[in-house]
């Protein structure tokens, strides 16, 4: 269980949002809102340890985040809005070092597997730098294919794919809840999220809880 206690994320001298405490269990998915500059990336940065909120807590199965550190990294994979990927390396060697560095180290066979899967067939030796925005943004998703973490927190995953590849991402997710997963995400987009438990979580004010 993901839990958050009282979280407060300062920019500048700007309260992004504060009092902030939800909980995310086993087959859950949250749905974050905001608008644009509410604090969403910034919340989803500081839920898997990439950031420090000014005041309040973030907890793993009862434990700090801060404590568990490389534990708690092989527990979730945070993919953003630009993906990370790096255009001087191919697609499978993108793939390849994000698994490894997600701490679900891939054979060669299962990252050319996976990128079949996710549409990338035939462009898998190809310079990402290459690619379009969409394929690109294939390359990144493909490490949901291959990774073994329960907690997947994802930033506008579905920009840039056309309908084809929406409808395999929500497949995939899907599946993912199914299998006692744990997902929250923010999109701007009308989305099939997941048959399954979705929960909604708002951005803009200065208290809340879901």
């Amino acid at each position: 269980m993901l839990e958050v206690h009282q979280l407060q994320c300062v920019r500048g001298d700007r309260s992004l949002f504060s009092n902030l405490s939800f909980t995310l269990s086993q087959g859950e998915l949250i749905h974050l809102h905001g608008h644009n500059g509410s604090g969403k990336t910034t919340l989803l940065r500081a839920l898997c340890g990439l950031l420090e909120p000014t005041a309040g807590s973030i907890l793993w199965n009862g434990e700090s985040i801060r404590l568990l550190r490389e534990e708690f990294a092989a527990e979730v994979i945070y993919i953003g809005h630009k993906g990370g990927i790096k255009g001087g390396l191919t697609a499978i060697e993108n793939l390849q070092i994000a698994a490894q560095l997600d701490g679900s180290p891939i054979t060669t066979a299962a990252g050319w597997r996976a990128l079949e899967e996710i549409g990338l067939y035939g462009f898998e030796d190809l310079p990402t730098k290459v690619l379009s925005q969409g394929q690109k943004r294939r390359v990144a998703l493909a490490r949901l294919l291959v990774t073994r973490a329960p907690l997947w927190v994802l930033d506008e995953p579905f920009v840039a794919l056309d309908k084809d590849a929406v409808a395999q991402l929500q497949g995939v997710i899907q599946n993912h809840i199914a299998d006692n997963g744990m997902v929250l995400l923010t999109t701007h987009q009308e989305v099939n999220l997941t048959r399954g438990e979705v929960r909604q979580l708002a951005l803009g004010g200065e208290n809340h809880r879901d």
